[in-house]
């Protein structure tokens, strides 16, 4: 049996165009093609779908996916493989959830009778679920700042990590304490926050007004960066990307 590309689109939630272009650069090459120039896709098409998909919902590149499937023959032991990715996955996420949701409950507790986070003074409860890794990856856009920061953490400790990250991880929320006061992003106190994560980022390597603006907007552009701002609070990644952006214009041009 096959099934037209509108079909597999329909059936899949993936668009005919990125068929098309899984086609175009051989990861999804359809069954045939029919005298009406279509595509037609069959079981075996369907199941490749199905580990692309899964393997793009892990985070993984399509270069990278084309390289995982070339190597694995057996549709069985790559599903398999994959499994055992969502799995591993599955639990980080759920760790993950869970330091958000202390996060949470420590900003509202901190809001409501004006105390310190606790979060903030156990360090480790910010970072649970949190893989050092992924910020790097997540530099793939900025090559030069990833070359940077992974030469520092390659010579750095395990204690010199986590105060980078519960440094990273503090300035987001003193930015979410002025996002919730109500102030704008070019306000004063916002931009004085946003100065200091700027001198932060040109401790490693010097910083263009162009290549932090592009940055800011990599924090709602870039899936891992947003989804770590929106932990800490909805909207604060289109608030730090505002924030820059009046930065980049009132300070750096």
């Amino acid at each position: 049996m096959s099934w037209p590309i509108a079909e597999v689109a329909r059936m899949s939630g993936v668009t005919a165009r990125t068929l098309r272009h899984y086609d175009e650069i051989g990861l999804l090459p359809p069954a045939g093609i029919g005298p009406n120039g279509h595509r037609y896709y069959e079981e075996h098409q369907l199941l490749r779908l199905q580990q692309i998909l899964v393997l793009r919902a892990l985070g993984v590149g399509l270069p990278e996916i084309g390289r995982i499937m070339a190597e694995e023959i057996d549709e069985v032991v790559a599903l398999r493989g994959h499994r055992r990715r969502l799995l591993a996955e599955r639990d980080r996420l759920e760790a993950l959830a869970a330091t958000v949701s202390r996060t949470i409950a420590d900003l509202e507790q901190s809001r409501k009778d004006g105390t310190p986070m606790t979060a903030v003074n156990r360090p480790e409860n910010l970072f649970e679920g949190i893989q050092p890794s992924r910020y790097q990856e997540s530099l793939r856009d900025f090559p030069e700042h990833a070359e940077e920061v992974s030469r520092r953490v390659a010579v750095m400790t395990p204690q010199d990590i986590e105060a980078g990250q519960r440094e990273r991880t503090t300035q987001m929320i003193l930015l979410a304490d002025l996002m919730a006061d109500g102030r704008p992003a070019d306000a004063e106190p916002v931009q004085d926050r946003i100065d200091t994560q700027y001198r932060a980022l040109t401790e490693l390597r010097p910083v263009s007004a162009e290549e932090y603006r592009a940055l800011g907007r990599s924090c709602v552009d870039n899936e891992a960066w947003r989804a770590a701002y929106e932990a800490i609070a909805p909207g604060l990644a289109a608030y730090q990307r505002d924030a820059i952006e009046a930065y980049v214009t009132t300070r750096l041009s």
